[in-house]
Parts: C-alpha cells; structure tokens; sequence
C-alpha cells in the first residue's frame, strides 16, 4: 500500500533505507507507507514488501483478531473460520494454500509466532499473542528472497509491530459482534464481545507497556456428523428418525447431515509486558513477556428426531429405508484448555553508521494444552464418562540469533547473522475416566521428537548508482531431527534414527530506476523447507512395527523468481509482478493404500502467476483512497510417482484467481468509511482434483465476500465504530464452513 508523503520526510526515509535518497523522494514524491517504528524486514533488498499501519487498520478494517490486518493484502488469505479462532488460520500465499502452513513465517516484535511443530490446519501460528490494538505496524515480505530468514519463508514473511511509549499513553476498548447463521439445519444466532486496557509510559531511560484483553466468543458450527448413503444397509432395522439432510460430499456422492459439532465457545485471555532500557542512544535491552489462555467448548446439536420428537445421538437408526449405526464420535463434544507463554530478551546497537549489531532470544512454552473428548455414548454433553485427553505440555520452540549490519561505505550495506531455531513436540494420549476433569490415565499413544536448525548467512546490497541497486546474499543451514519416538496401547516406545542435512539457499536481486517514476526489479532465490517434527513422527504402531510414516522425508526445495515493474506518482502507484515458483519433494499428505494416508513428498510443484498492486489517494474526491489487487496463479503438480492421479491436477487450495479492493474515504478529520470486497476463484481440497464440490461440508469452495466499517472520532479521546463482515451474507467454506453476515461494533478511548 502506498500513499503520497510530503517532502520534508524523504530524507529521513531514505536513512531508513526505505527510498534511494532524499534527492530521488523529492522528485516522486511517494513511498511505500511506514510510518510509525520502521519494519524489521529488510527493506534495503529491491523485491516486494507491502504494509499497513495501525492508523488504517483502525480506519479501514473489522478487527478483532491480529490476523484481520492481512485482509486485503495482495495474494494472501488467512483461513479464519471463526472470531478467536485458534487451531485452524492458516496463512496462505500467492504459491501455497491454507493447507501449508510452515511455508511462511509470523514474527511479532522479532519473536516467532509460526508454529513449526507441525505443518498443516493445527500448527497454525499463534496470532493470539498479538491483539489488534497493540498494532502498531505489519508488514509483508513475499517470497524466499532474503538470507535473514529461513526456507519457511518461501510463501511469505509477516512482521507485527506493536505499540512501545515514548511518553505516557493509555487505551481501552470494548467491542461485540453479532452473527445470524444459516447452515442445514442450524439457524441460531451467535454472539461474542471482546475488551482491552492498556498502559504504557517512558521515564529517563526505560520504557514501558502493560496490555491485557479478553475475548469471549461463540462461534458457528464448522462441522457436521454425516454418513454416506452408500453406507446404509436396507430395511427395516434400527429407530426409525426424521431430519436427516440429504446433501452430496465434496467427490458429489449422495450424503446425509445428520447434526452440527464442534460448535465453539472460546474464552480468551492475553496478558503482554514489555521493557525496553537505553544504555545509550543508541544501545537498547528490551524484554517481552506473553501469555495466552484459553477455555474451548465444542458442543453438538442432533438434527435427528425420534417418533416422540425427541433427539437421537447413538444406537441404529432408520432413514429412508436403510439402517445407519451412530458411533460415540459421530456427537462427541470436545473441550480444550491452553495455556501458552511467550519470552523474548534482545539487546541492540542501532546507530545507523558503520557497523549495527543484535542479539535475541525468544522461547514460546506450551504451559498447558490439553484436549478432551468423550470415546463413549454421554446422557448429556456436559456428563463424565470414558474419554481420550490429548496432552501437549511441554511442546514449544525457541531461537537464538547473532545479527549485524556492516555499512563499509555508502554503497554497501552487508546483513550477516548466525540462528539456531529448535522446536519440541511433546504429544500424550491417555483414555481417563472422567473425560472432562481427568488428570492421567491408561496409556493411549505418544509421539514425540525434536528438530533444530542452526544456519549463517550473508548478504551484500550495493547501490552501484543512483539508478541501480543489488543484492547478492546465501544462507547455509544445517538440519537436525533427533528423540523421535512412538507409542500405543500394547506397544512400548518405538524410536527413530537421528538424521541430519546440511544445504545452501542462495539469494539475488536487482532493481533499476528507469525515471523518476518507473522501477523495474527481479529477485530469485532458493528456499529449502525441512520437514517438522510432526510430519516425521506421527504414526501408527502395527504388530510392534512403525507404519505410514516415513523417517527419511526429503525437505522440500523451491526456486522462487520474481520481476516487478513499479510506477510510483505523487497521486499513488502502480505495480505488476510477474512470479514463477518450482518446488521438488513437497510435503503433502497422500494415499499410502487405497485407506490410508500419510505424509510424503510430491515430486515436483510448479506455480507461473501475475499479481497487480494498485493503489491511488484522493481519487474522485479529496480523501478517497483506494488500493486492490489481483492474482492469477497456474499452480500444478507435474510430477509424483507417490500417487500418478494426481499430475497434472492444480494444487490443494491455490485458486487461479484472487482479487481485493479497499477503497477508504476519510470524508472529514473525525469520520471516515471504508468499503472492500475479496474474491477468491474455484480451488480443490485434493491431490487429484477429486472434490468438485466446494459448496459443501469438507469442500473448498470460491467466495465473494464484502465488508464495510464507519468509524468516528468525537474528540481526542473518545472514538466509535460499526461494521458488516460479509455484508452479502456469502456462504462459503474451507473444509469449515465460514461466518455468514457479521455486524461488529466497538468503542475506544485513549488517554
């Protein structure tokens, strides 16, 4: 996004790196948006970086999650079914669906929020350690073109910024929203309200924010117990029931819908401190502390009727002449209880002269995280009983980084650093008597393991003339994956060999400066994406032997090329990227048998695409801004001997075509509007295609989705706003059904 900036600003831009120098500003007149504290991505490299500030957010966007900033940035799309939700909001980018959430990275304040234990809809990043009111920045990096970040960078990187003092500062906000839900057979409405309170001040030396939030959420149902019809026995067997809701699945097979589950109740609460000391002007020590709870109720509701009219959830029943049997699963409840807390520590130099200097360390902790579930028929949702608990205690990741910027002349700038991320998986299952307040029990299962990257890299931007500038950069890492271990019921701890790969991602970029106004760059770069430690220990015991999974999965390897044409006026600007991503040994979960799958490497991806940026300020009027986008991504699988259906198909969850537009008008200082609307093309949730339709439970369906939000600031403490998600009440669905129309409300006051 961009917008126009006034001359006097472009010098300190350009010491930012952020444009070529005060001379170039002054003669364009524009740059890309940032203001507040500059990003922490590397914007001295000549590729695609997109921002928004908190100012627009809060002026132009229905936020009530940290992931509700990204709405309408080109290309991406973050899988939220729900407000609150947790476990399921992958991001996705312009070469990786909603599926493939370790191929991009999430950092707040330099701290990692992506979860790299797994990749796939439950590692999804922990967006819940940053609330939207602490926002002060996000900014977008696209593609593996930096030598700072790892090959999960090879979709995107995300960088939140949040909010530090420099005199005293206060906010407190309450919000709600209300949503009218229609699925099958669910029309209720659902309700949820949110507040927040922050602190923050600066005497001498030391600087200070205190935040806290609640959110107290319901959700619609995302999921529906079904049976295919092809599963009935004919006759006359079993309690004859109405309400059954003949459908077709996603492959369009003849289905019914008997009831919803997992509809969610989430009680969130977040605590942030944060401590920054200047020992000097330019030295800095800076701490983070976060915590993260959460109480998740996932209830049922039977659609089916018996002849009293009562509800059915076990036992045979009878639809239409053909017996179906309904297993505990078929309407188990299921409730979670997390408990996560976040460290960062950090010391830096940031003179700005010739050499800058950091050091950073983060650890993010899975204090508690337990789920429970009921394995037998319950009297009522809220009864004990036999019940699984899946506990995570004890999973979680930390990092480690030496990072310096060496400035020898005014020419070039050499970012070099030295990383060491790790990541622990920590998984028991036990079966407890009382599912709802069990402490231990029988032993289930277990999965556990490690994996640790430790990597160096360097790379050099050199302004060779006022006209050109490039970036030659490699990283090299050196992969680990060690303490695999499984187990079962009757089987005792089966362990995996230790493994360890060593590989280099080189990096390049060059950008020319045509005239004042058109900027032309291309950017490559190698990404190498390992496997998690989910992806290689988490199976199935047979006999006293390990099964569908394997040990020895290749990372995947991805060459990702760009070329931009930029033009950049005093009224906005324009941009066209062209992109091509070639990816060998993708990690996709595919059919080992005819019943089982597992997760292995697809041998070879390629994604050729063209993504227009666009964004213009006072247009029509004074005031009016608009920014839109649009992608169009051919994504194929060409090649996988693992399941040979499946080339030629496109791949899981990358539409062909995306687009957004936001158009903003701030009509006077105190009330603005915003209006937007994304769009997301025909998508396939399987290897093969086999799922033609979207529109259904477990489909991926395209959606037009459109929102709109008034905002008005009556003095300078006090302001309020109203908005519609979905205004046109879409009905779509990513596996999970999507909220429906959504009104949202909020009021703030700052001190």
């Amino acid at each position: 996004m961009k917008l126009p900036l006034k001359r006097p600003l472009a010098a300190m831009l350009a010491a930012l790196g952020l444009c070529a120098d005060a001379q170039e500003m002054a003669a364009v007149d524009v740059v890309t948006i940032n203001g507040g504290r500059p990003t922490s991505l590397p914007t001295q490299i000549p590729t695609t970086i997109e921002g928004i500030t908190a100012a627009q957010i809060e002026e132009r966007i229905n936020a009530f999650d940290s992931e509700d900033a990204l709405k309408y940035f080109p290309s991406l799309n973050v899988r939220k079914r729900y407000v609150g939700d947790f476990d399921h909001a992958v991001l996705a980018s312009r070469a990786s669906g909603t599926g493939n959430s370790a191929r991009s990275l999430v950092y707040a304040d330099g701290i990692q929020l992506s979860n790299l234990l797994g990749n796939g809809a439950t590692y999804t990043p922990r967006w819940g350690m940053v609330t939207p009111e602490e926002i002060e920045r996000v900014d977008v990096l696209y593609g593996p073109f930096s030598a700072a970040y790892p090959g999960n960078s090879v979709g995107a990187v995300v960088d939140y910024q949040t909010r530090m003092p420099t005199q005293l500062e206060g906010h407190v906000r309450v919000a709600g929203y209300a949503q009218r839900f229609k699925q099958y057979g669910t029309r209720d409405n659902y309700y949820g309200k949110q507040g927040s309170a922050s602190l923050g001040d600066r005497h001498g030396a030391l600087s200070w924010w205190v935040a806290l939030s609640r959110q107290d959420s319901d959700g619609q149902p995302i999921a529906f117990a079904n049976k295919l019809v092809s599963s009935g026995v004919a006759g006359n067997a079993g309690v004859p029931v109405t309400g059954a809701i003949a459908d077709r699945n996603p492959s369009a097979r003849d289905w019914l819908i008997l009831g919803s589950t997992s509809q969610i109740h989430t009680v969130q609460d977040h605590a942030k401190v944060k401590l920054a000391y200047d020992f000097s002007p330019v030295l800095r020590a800076s701490y983070t502390l976060g915590w993260w709870q959460n109480d998740a109720d996932r209830s049922v509701d039977s659609y089916l009727r018996d002849g009293a009219g009562n509800a059915v959830t076990r036992g045979d029943i009878n639809v239409a002449g053909r017996r179906y049997t309904l297993l505990p699963s078929d309407f188990a409840p299921q409730r979670n209880e997390l408990e996560h807390v976040m460290h960062g520590l950090s010391l830096k130099r940031h003179a700005k002269d010739m050499f800058d200097w950091e050091l950073a360390a983060s650890k993010y902790d899975y204090r508690k995280d337990l789920m429970r579930v009921p394995t037998v028929f319950l009297a009522a949702q809220d009864a004990t009983g036999q019940g699984n608990v899946t506990d995570m205690a004890g999973s979680g990741w930390n990092t480690l980084a030496v990072k310096g910027i060496w400035r020898p002349n005014g020419a070039h700038t050499v970012d070099l650093g030295a990383q060491r991320d790790a990541a622990e998986l920590r998984t028991r299952v036990f079966s407890a008597a009382d599912w709802i307040d069990g402490s231990d029990g029988r032993h289930v299962s277990t999965f556990n393991g490690d994996t640790r990257l430790t990597s160096l890299y360097a790379q050099d931007t050199w302004r060779i003339d006022e006209r050109w500038k490039a970036t030659v950069g490699a990283r090299w890492e050196r992969w680990q994956a060690f303490g695999g271990e499984m187990s079962n019921a009757t089987s005792g701890p089966q362990r995996f060999g230790a493994r360890r790969e060593q590989g280099w991602s080189p990096k390049a970029a060059l950008s020319w400066r045509a005239n004042d106004a058109w900027t032309l760059k291309a950017s490559a770069g190698r990404a190498v994406r390992n496997p998690t430690a989910a992806e290689l220990f988490q199976g199935s015991i047979v006999d006293g032997a390990i099964v569908n999974t394997d040990p020895n999965l290749k990372a995947e390897r991805s060459w990702t090329e760009e070329f931009t044409a930029e033009r950049i006026t005093a009224r906005g600007s324009l941009r066209a990227t062209l992109f091509h991503e070639t990816t060998r040994d993708a990690l996709y979960s595919q059919p080992l048998t005819p019943t089982v799958s597992t997760v292995q490497n697809v041998d070879r991806i390629r994604t050729t695409g063209l993504e227009l940026a666009q964004a213009a300020e006072d247009v029509v009027v004074r005031g009016l801004s608009v920014n839109s986008s649009l992608t169009y991504a051919d994504s194929s699988i060409t090649a996988n001997d693992a399941f040979p259906a499946s080339v030629g198909k496109r791949q899981p969850r990358v539409p062909r075509w995306r687009a957004n537009a936001l158009a903003s008008w701030r009509a006077t200082d105190r009330l603005s509007a915003s209006a937007g609307i994304r769009y997301s093309g025909t998508q396939y949730g399987t290897l093969d295609n086999s799922d033609p339709n979207g529109f259904t439970y477990m489909g991926v369906s395209r959606f037009l989705v459109a929102d709109v939000r008034l905002r008005y600031r009556f003095d300078r403490h006090w302001s309020a706003a109203l908005g519609v998600d979905n205004l046109g009440n879409e009905k779509y669905w990513a596996f999970h059904p999507y909220t429906q129309r959504t009104a949202v409300a909020e009021l703030k006051f700052d001190l």
